[in-house]
Parts: structure tokens; C-alpha cells; sequence
């Protein structure tokens, strides 16, 4: 596996996660911006704080620290930890919420860019089983003309087929051409192409690109 496709396996797999101890630190920020603690009052020990968000003192240890650095709350030995600053913790919050709101627009770009590419591959699976059916159906029934119809704006209208050198200037051969309601068959070269014939010819795979541009050369 290569450098780049690991990149894109990783990105594909990969949703962005705070860290434990940081959504701890969020959580006591936005309570003591909802003011359900006041400046200076005394928040839970470590101990009771791992306990009620379930994790181990370590991780207590430094949610409480991202706070003391933020200067939100002021921890020292035998005081326990004090609310300290309203404003810095709204600050917190905001930024917070702001990397946040990054973060789920990456996510969904992400998850936006995936199924872009899935269609994209199905896409392409489905235009591989068209060409290759097309193919298919043409190597088995070689003889399906193309047709196309005449129009006052060629130049090879009132014009018979010996005059304009068909076969020789396209590689196809007219086996027919319909006329109202009627149909020539195998048209000799005296038959002459007429506003509103529909022509029908047969060729190889670039007959009808080379057809359309000796009819219609403007």
C-alpha cells in the first residue's frame, strides 16, 4: 500500500475526538458560564471529580489543569479548586464550539467526498458494461445500419449517389433509403438524395462520424 492511498484510508476512517480530560474541562467551563458556580466558590477535589465523570485522577488532574492555565480556576494545595474567571471560561467555550463547528464540517465534507466517489465508481461500472453490451450487440449484428436524416442545409441534396462518390469519400455503403412511405432498397447510382430521405447505411465503427461530416460539412 502506498504513502498516498494510506493517507486516504485514514482519512476515510479517522472522526476527530476530543480528548477525555478536555471534554471534562468543557463541561466545568460551560457550567460556570451558565452560572451553576460563582466566582469564588470551591468545585469538587479531583477524587469527587473523577468519580462523577467516571475517569481516573490522572485525567481529573489535568482537566483541572487546562483550566488553572486558562486561568478559569485557580487550584492550590488544601484550598481545593476556586472558580477564579467568568469571562475566560465563556472564552473557552466559544473557542471550543468554534473548533467544534471546523470539525464536523471536516467530518462532513469527508463523508460528502465518500459518496461522491462511490458513485463516481459506480458510475464508471455502469459506463463499462454499456460500451462493452454496445459492442457486443455490434459485433453480433453487423449489419444494423446507422440512418440519418436529410435536411435543406447539405449541400449533397438533389445530388445521386454517383455524383457525390459515396462509398468513396465515406467508406459506407446506402443500402436504403426512405422516402415518405416508401423505402428503396439497395438504391443504384442514379438514386438521388432528397430533403426529408432518411438514409440508411452500414460501415465500421467510424462510419457514422464520417457520414454526418461529408453530408453536413458546415
Amino acid at each position: 500500500m502506498t504513502k498516498g492511498s494510506l493517507s486516504m484510508n485514514l482519512e476515510k476512517n479517522v472522526q476527530v475526538k476530543q480528548p477525555k480530560y478536555q471534554q471534562i474541562a468543557v463541561d466545568l467551563a460551560s457550567k460556570i458560564v451558565e452560572k451553576k458556580y460563582q466566582i469564588g466558590d470551591k468545585i469538587y477535589a479531583r477524587s469527587s471529580l473523577a468519580s462523577q465523570y467516571n475517569v481516573s485522577a490522572e485525567t481529573a488532574r489535568r482537566a483541572i489543569a487546562v483550566l488553572q492555565d486558562l486561568e478559569i480556576v485557580e487550584a492550590s494545595k488544601g484550598s481545593g479548586v476556586i472558580i477564579k474567571s467568568y469571562e475566560m471560561a465563556a472564552r473557552f467555550v466559544r473557542q471550543f464550539q468554534d473548533v467544534q463547528s471546523v470539525h464536523e464540517l471536516q467530518n462532513e465534507l469527508l463523508i460528502s467526498i465518500q459518496k461522491q466517489q462511490q458513485e463516481l465508481l459506480h458510475l464508471q461500472e455502469k459506463t463499462k458494461q454499456l460500451i462493452s453490451r454496445t459492442e457486443h450487440f455490434r459485433s453480433v449484428n453487423p449489419f444494423i445500419p446507422y440512418q440519418i436524416e436529410m435536411t435543406a442545409d447539405s449541400p449533397c441534396i438533389h445530388h445521386t449517389l454517383q455524383e457525390l462518390n459515396f462509398w468513396q469519400n465515406t467508406s459506407s455503403t446506402i443500402v436504403g433509403i426512405r422516402r415518405g412511405n416508401e423505402l428503396l432498397l439497395s438504391p443504384g447510382p442514379y438514386a438521388s438524395i432528397e430533403e426529408g430521405d432518411i438514409i440508411y447505411f452500414i460501415g465500421n465503427d467510424e462510419s457514422l462520424g464520417r457520414v454526418q461530416s461529408f453530408l453536413y460539412p458546415n
